[in-house]
């Protein structure tokens, strides 16, 4: 008379399958997450002022605009395109409401503000789109230009602003937090629905990953390379606002090197930089690293200069992660 035994139970390949396709899919989230999280642990044992309440509730108010427009960006990057400007956009948006504000409504130079970066972005994508002109060539020459406009209305100086109707806007409070916080945390929400759960958001990735057939479908990708652009010129105006209504003051030299951030930011998060792949929440949290890095340096009371130094060195090596791991692992994937 035989007896049967049971076989010792065995993981099931498919729950390990999963897993290994979660961790591919999410790899470059997942990296800057335990950045992130070291930098932390870090930074909490050097000084005991970064962990505190308030200089959190700070950083997450000064990463902000970088967040916002670093959501807009991860579109752009996504379809293959870049934008240089973003950081002029700032500055000319940051000095026009201290000046609109001064002489009208403010109400009025506010929504004047945002159609300025919303206009600058969509001549961007419209010489992009139709034009058939490199978006890194028409952004970096409105980078140019739109700079030398900002200084050009200002003639270098700064305007403060006054406006108890656009103070709060940087530095009003909602539940412990800044109200740039909560715009960023929005604009976060609704790029992640966007670009996962619509099919606009399926678009920009089929533009990046391979523009003729999403054409040959019958989809004008001229209309995606537009709106995306217009996005980014909309996204930089509305950090142009936050940045002047938080300093009480609108400059010409705000956002000086903000495009090297928010790129950073976004290829950081694994974002693939020849199109085709991205992640809004993996971009986020690269701006936020950014912060912390940013944050951690000054309450180490290292020199100011080392800030975009560190900033440079982490954009070449986000560059090797992304063009040698980020792009093997998904070669393996597929």
């Amino acid at each position: 008379m035989s007896t049967q035994t049971d076989a010792p139970p065995t993981r099931s390949p498919g729950r390990r399958g999963a897993r290994h396709d979660f961790v591919t899919r999410n790899f470059g989230v997942l990296s800057i997450l335990a950045v992130l999280v070291v930098l932390f642990v870090f930074f909490s044992l050097q000084t005991d002022a970064f962990l505190t309440s308030n200089n959190l509730v700070n950083v997450a108010r000064q990463v902000a605009p970088t967040v916002i427009v670093a959501v807009a960006m991860t579109f752009v990057i996504t379809t293959g395109n870049i934008d240089l400007s973003v950081g002029s956009i700032v500055g000319l948006t940051a000095a026009a409401l201290a000046i609109f504000a001064e002489s009208g409504s403010p109400l009025v130079a506010l929504l004047l503000t945002l159609v300025i970066g919303l206009g600058i972005g969509m001549v961007n994508g419209a010489l992009t789109a139709f034009g058939r002109l490199q978006s890194f060539i028409v952004t970096l020459a409105a980078l140019t230009a739109v700079r030398g406009l900002a200084l050009l209305i200002t003639d270098g100086y700064s305007t403060p602003i006054t406006s108890d109707v656009l103070l709060p806007i940087g530095n009003g409070k909602l539940a412990g937090l800044y109200t740039p916080t909560w715009i960023a945390l929005v604009a976060v929400v609704l790029g992640w629905y966007v670009f996962n759960h619509t099919r606009f958001g399926r678009y920009v990735v089929a533009v990046g990953s391979n523009a003729e057939s999403l054409r040959r479908a019958g989809v004008d990708v001229r209309r995606i390379q537009l709106a995306v652009l217009t996005l980014t010129g909309l996204a930089a105006g509305l950090a142009g606002v936050l940045t002047a209504t938080r300093l009480a003051s609108g400059s010409s030299n705000s956002g000086t090197l903000f495009e090297l951030e928010v790129i950073t930011a976004v290829v950081l998060g694994g974002t693939a930089l020849m199109g085709g792949k991205g992640s809004i929440i993996g971009s986020a949290l690269g701006a936020i690293t950014l912060g912390v890095i940013s944050n951690g340096l000054v309450l180490l009371r290292v020199d100011v200069y080392w800030v975009p130094i560190t900033q440079g060195l982490i954009l070449i090596v986000a560059i090797l992660l992304n063009a040698k791991v980020f792009g093997r692992i998904s070669g393996q994937r597929g």
